[in-house]
């Protein structure tokens, strides 16, 4: 029996969302974009960007495959740039950039463009805190103040684990809209304890424990917690005990005011369908739970380091990738900072991202060591939808591997 492998959560930056295809008005370009479109398809067809992976560890049919269906995709969506990366039996077999990383300059995009990773920054984010959990530095059912003082008492505890799973009673974002101010937030944070004054005294949506409620919002009091636990700031922590060992070296916070070498402009469309470029963010209040930027090779590498247990151990791992449950028993299939799912009988876990400017997803098949990451400078496409179909021509092409 097939399921769904993930569930749907709010826009803008989403948690997980389901690979049957969502429905979703399919807008006409028209002006600009026209001639837009015409640049991006000689480049998706012609120049397939920045391989960083060895071409003799797929085959050219394979190849053929992966790059059929991301130029399908592109040309269904308007999507000016998109890169992805595979992993196959915990190897790094393909990675590719299709279309523009900036359309106005005409930089072609590559496997190590940089990209907004939205709400897929939340599996980093809970790696990092179950390895801190692993060192004995953190107690997930302790009550988050314990970590992060900053944190004003509520009626009830909260701990960690709870934050993780989105059962912690925080709010997520109080409108979809850019006029709200953490939706199109423009004010660089110098610290977590500054976002967190976003949402600190505003009353819990439910008890602890008693309800999931998607939270980007969590996430950050999540960061406050490990920067308390490690005694360093949380971006610190993450670059010393995942990045590195990872060997994501271009891994980063998105910083609005740096200059970042090979990041990505951003994009949208406007209700004509044409292409903008995307509403400003600053995404520093909320670096935790969407506010990292990496490529397709970094993320294939974080993926591989997960399947191999270079970061947390398995048992761990399994602890992080278990579905929690609510107090009466329920569980929607989030784990800790992860979605999970089945899959024609096969467990798959994952992430996506929806923020301005990008769309992302990353999914993996562990006892098959087999991933796939696809990150779009654009937001509002179904990144989801290009994942599944390239997951799909991985998993025909791996047997079950000994993991």
């Amino acid at each position: 029996m097939t399921k769904k492998r993930f569930t749907r959560s709010v826009s803008r930056e989403n948690s997980i969302s389901p690979f049957s295809n969502g429905e979703r008005q399919g807008l006409r370009a028209a002006g600009l974009w026209m001639g837009v479109l015409g640049v991006i398809a000689v480049l998706a067809m012609g120049l397939a960007n920045g391989l960083a992976a060895d071409d003799a560890k797929i085959s050219a049919e394979q190849r053929a495959q992966f790059e059929d269906a991301v130029s399908k995709f592109m040309a269904g969506s308007h999507a000016p740039g998109i890169s992805v990366a595979v992993v196959e039996k915990g190897e790094l077999v393909w990675s590719e950039g299709f279309g523009l990383a900036d359309l106005e300059n005409s930089v072609p995009a590559t496997s190590r463009t940089l990209y907004r990773l939205g709400s897929v920054s939340k599996t980093i984010t809970a790696t990092a805190a179950m390895q801190l959990w692993e060192r004995g530095k953190i107690d997930l059912d302790a009550p988050v103040q314990k970590y992060c003082p900053a944190f004003p008492q509520k009626e009830w505890p909260i701990t960690t684990r709870e934050l993780l799973g989105h059962l912690g009673g925080i709010r997520h974002y109080k409108s979809d809209s850019q006029d709200d101010p953490e939706i199109g937030n423009t004010k660089h944070f110098e610290s977590l304890e500054d976002g967190i004054k976003f949402f600190a005294n505003d009353p819990l949506v439910a008890q602890p424990g008693t309800k999931f409620h998607y939270s980007t919002m969590g996430y950050t009091l999540v960061g406050c917690a490990m920067e308390g636990a490690s005694g360093e700031k949380f971006a610190d922590y993450v670059r010393e005990n995942v990045f590195v060992p990872a060997g994501m070296k271009a891994t980063q916070a998105d910083n609005l005011i740096a200059v970042i070498p090979h990041r990505t402009r951003y994009y949208s469309k406007d209700k004509s369908g044409a292409v903008v470029n995307a509403d400003l963010l600053d995404s520093s209040y909320k670096i935790p739970g969407g506010g990292f930027i990496s490529s397709a090779d970094d993320m294939a590498r974080f993926e591989i380091a997960i399947l191999d247990d270079a970061l947390i151990k398995r048992a761990t791992r399994d602890i992080m990738w278990t579905p929690q449950k609510t107090a009466d028993g329920k569980q929607n299939g989030y784990a800790l900072g992860w979605g999970t799912g089945t899959h024609d009988g096969i467990f798959e876990t994952g992430h996506n991202g929806s923020q301005q400017g990008a769309s992302t997803v990353l999914i993996l098949a562990p006892e098959k060591r087999d991933a796939v990451v696809v990150l779009i400078n654009m937001d509002e496409v179904d990144a989801h939808e290009l994942g599944g179909q390239l997951f799909k021509l991985v998993l025909a092409a791996t047997p079950a591997a000994a993991n």
